[in-house]
């Protein structure tokens, strides 16, 4: 089984990048965001914790997001594998993460992390925010704090991985075929 985390700072490409992994390796995407629209538009019981949390504004823990996590490789057998968009985001998660496939008789094999210049993501995001209609992505203040709060507080989880082993920092620039070449000739090396 091929378990990948797909790591990168926002306006990185890892969701352009993630569906070509995904056609490429068959994989089954785990995005948290997808996850809690799923369980809250379906009203499941993670969902209606989650919402307590998020109706506060505060962070979603940890254990529910691993929750739902569980739930969706459950809910997926006879995957080839799996690809984390957006998770882990703290070391806390990466190490849940790590026991939660060790209980499903398996493993992360490796951290893809996206490497982009902040002037070419606030480049890239800019953008991306004139045609998605993104209000994130139209104010280079807000642009800027999300780069730094990735920096700051999601950065630690590359080193994690990295202790492991399992780090490949990949070139972010270039055309969307030459990333995905690099990505993809660093999977094949894991199979």
């Amino acid at each position: 089984m091929l378990n990948l985390v797909l790591f990168g700072p926002p306006g990185a490409g890892k969701g352009t990048q993630s569906e070509n992994l995904i056609k490429k390796y068959k994989l089954t995407h785990i995005s948290t965001g997808d996850l809690f629209r799923k369980h809250l538009g379906e009203g499941t019981e993670l969902g209606k914790t989650a919402q307590k949390f998020m109706d506060e504004g505060n962070l979603v823990p940890d254990e529910i997001v691993i929750g739902m996590v569980d739930e969706k490789i459950h809910s997926t057998p006879g995957t080839n594998g799996f690809i984390f968009d957006g998770f882990p985001r703290t070391i806390a998660q990466a190490n849940a993460l790590d026991e939660l496939m060790a209980k499903n008789n398996t493993q992360i094999n490796t951290m893809l992390a996206l490497e982009v210049s902040e002037e070419e993501l606030m480049k890239r995001l800019l953008n991306r925010g004139k045609t998605s209609g993104r209000v994130d992505d139209q104010n280079e203040a807000k642009i800027k704090n999300r780069i730094n709060v990735y920096n700051n507080e999601t950065t630690p989880v590359a080193n994690y991985y990295k202790q492991q082993g399992k780090l490949n920092s990949i070139k972010g620039v270039g055309s969307i075929e030459e990333i995905f070449n690099r990505l993809a000739n660093t999977v094949d090396t894991k199979l």
